[in-house]
């Protein structure tokens, strides 16, 4: 049902129709989609076509009225109210002058399933990973802590999954969306390891959304570990296979010891470009014998 709605986004979508996709009655279909999603059907493909019509206005230069209506709804009233209500500004302001928004990512239910179905494949698994050294400059982060979240999932049941659409509406401001695991260097007492955020450029002084932090992180050499394109279901061996790759590599080999005094970086999970991850690096000094490379610890599900 959440494929259909993302598939038929502009459409008017019926229970009738969600029913023909899920192979249950229209009103068994209601009950499950507002039990595991926590909200309608209608009020779902609002916030969806609330959240397209954002990135119409912010990239595409488009007036409200032609907006309102491609995005389905029947006024530019109802449009702007609806605007407001979900985002706290007005479209028109929002155009003129884009601002970090909360927008709609929604997450896949069937990822939780996919999850626990997982059977891990072998350690000896072949996939191919490209490893790429990345020199990462001065940047400043926008990002929001948790309490004791290590991981994805223990960051999702604290923070929980909407920070990611604060998150991503900070594109526009020329942000980068990551998670970091955090040195303790960079992590106050009583806040998490795991974190989400966007890496803006140094000296950034844009809005910074409520509850957040900014941190300053300097220059690095990081190692990039990027896996092959995957199919979604197949998400938790690409993660997996990625993490593997780091655990068992070592950068002495091209003259590099890991240098875990800066945050290792995770990036959205994209099918049709493979799963990333970084770990910072610094050359090996004379004489020095490379430690062994630590576990990076549990594989992340995707943001949506």
């Amino acid at each position: 049902m959440q494929d259909y709605l993302e598939e038929h986004v502009e459409d008017e979508v019926t229970l009738e129709d969600l029913a023909a996709v899920s192979l249950f009655s229209p009103w068994h279909s209601y009950r499950l989609f507002r039990r595991l999603t926590g909200m309608t059907p209608a009020d779902y493909q609002r916030r969806m076509r609330l959240t397209h019509s954002a990135a119409r206005l912010r990239e595409e230069g488009r007036r409200v009225a032609d907006v309102a209506f491609e995005s389905g709804f029947g006024s530019v009233d109802g449009y702007q109210r609806a605007f407001r209500r979900e985002f706290g500004c007005n479209p028109g302001s929002y155009a003129a002058d884009p601002v970090p928004i909360g927008l709609f990512v929604p997450y896949g239910v069937k990822f939780d399933e996919l999850r626990r179905a997982h059977v891990p494949a072998p350690a000896n698994a072949a996939r191919n990973v490209l490893v790429q050294t990345i020199e990462k400059p001065a940047r400043r982060v926008v990002l929001k802590r948790g309490v004791s979240a290590h991981d994805y999932f223990s960051y999702g049941e604290e923070v929980g999954c909407q920070v990611w659409g604060l998150i991503t509406s900070m594109e526009q401001l020329g942000g980068e969306p990551v998670s970091l695991w955090l040195p303790p260097r960079f992590r106050p007492a009583g806040t998490s390891v795991y974190v989400q955020g966007a890496e803006m450029p140094a000296g950034f002084e844009g809005p910074v959304p409520n509850g957040f932090d900014v941190v300053d992180l300097p220059a690095a050499t990081y190692l990039s570990f990027q896996g092959e394109p995957f199919r979604e279901e197949d998400f938790v061996d690409a993660v997996e296979s990625v993490q593997r790759a780091m655990d068992r590599y070592d950068p002495a080999a091209i003259g590099y010891a890991w240098d875990d005094d800066y945050p290792r970086v995770q990036y959205e999970p994209d099918p049709a470009a493979g799963y990333r991850e970084m770990r910072a690096v610094r050359p090996l000094a004379t004489g020095e014998r490379p430690a062994c490379a630590a576990p990076t610890g549990p594989a992340p599900a995707p943001s949506a």
